[in-house]
């Protein structure tokens, strides 16, 4: 089976209430952790690349470790880009084998955000087979890979504009801020979580069966946090999004939930573990094999208690 990109996917998951989990990628053991995962429930894909995961893994050596899980697995699978911030970087991955890209220009004033997500949606939807393009309206606070935006440039997604944005720029889906954050470090002392469920249902309103992305969505389960502590690290107490808020937003018009810092604190809590338990230990098989195999347990968790689409594939 190829790549597929996300339209049946997401028209699918739409119809079903349920979303599918995009999983940033870095390396060889991250993939097969996510991949074992999905197979064993049978879940669809979206595998992701940051800016930053090109440049640390080489493009190449990651659309090839994709290719093999499509060979591994048999699971409809997207290769999609996240957060590209120019059009000369998505066209780069359109034209080296993904299936989706994010344009993201957020950062933008309303018309030059069109302007530019119009120009990378004309070229990904003229490509063959057809790209497609996740855009950005909001922003989100927080730090991910090399998006860096402060509380005092963070801003919720307008409903006023949702209509006019997607309809001139032609995109596939649109990510919105509506009380996600990037990174581990989500809310500040006392802070507590809540999503904007009003104004996702109101974009909901305007847009009928659009489907929805939401970046900036892992949990920071505690358990990985002290785990890191435990063994050498000096992490502070963080919050994330409740897990229930995500699965009612995945009932709702959201198609797609990003999930990266989990990922990254189940691996490192691992490693940690293995290596202060095993100090003399230097064989890197050794200590990847459990946080593979932590990167699995934590997907399988998120497939099924948060986004719903177990069985789905």
């Amino acid at each position: 089976m190829p790549l597929v990109n996300t339209k049946e996917m997401f028209k699918e998951a739409y119809a079903g209430g349920y979303a599918i989990g995009a999983f940033n990628v870095n390396n060889m053991e991250i993939i097969q952790g996510i991949v074992n995962a999905a197979n064993k429930l049978r879940a669809p894909l979206i595998l992701q690349v940051s800016a930053g995961a090109r440049r640390y893994a080489n493009q190449t050596y990651l659309v090839k470790l994709v290719e093999a899980a499509l060979i591994e697995s048999g699971l409809p699978i997207a290769l999609h880009l996240d957060h590209g911030d120019s059009f000369e970087l998505c066209k780069d991955c359109i034209d080296g084998g993904f299936t989706s890209v994010m344009i993201d220009g957020s950062h933008l004033p309303f018309e030059e955000n069109i302007e530019l997500t119009r120009r990378v949606v004309d070229y990904a939807h003229s490509h063959d087979p057809m790209v497609v393009v996740e855009a950005e309206l909001g922003r989100l606070e927080g730090i991910e890979d090399d998006v860096v935006v402060s509380s005092d440039d963070a801003s919720y997604t307008d409903p006023d504009e949702v209509e006019e944005f997607v309809t001139r720029t032609g995109c596939d889906s649109l990510a919105i801020a509506i009380g996600t954050s990037h990174g581990a470090y989500k809310f500040k002392p006392g802070q507590k979580p809540q999503l904007r469920f009003d104004i996702l249902e109101e974009i909901e309103r305007r847009l009928p069966g659009f489907p929805i992305v939401l970046h900036g969505a892992s949990s920071v389960i505690p358990e990985y946090v002290e785990t890191i502590n435990r063994y050498g690290g000096s992490m502070p107490d963080a919050i994330g999004i409740p897990e229930h808020m995500l699965r009612k937003a995945a009932g709702m018009a959201v198609c797609k939930i990003n999930i990266d810092s989990d990922l990254r604190l189940a691996m490192t809590a691992s490693v940690r573990q293995y290596l202060g338990e095993n100090p003399a230990d230097f064989d890197p098989r050794k200590y990847l094999g459990p946080a593979r195999k932590a990167i699995e347990e934590i997907v399988a968790h998120k497939i099924t208690n948060v986004l719903g689409c177990d069985g789905k594939a």
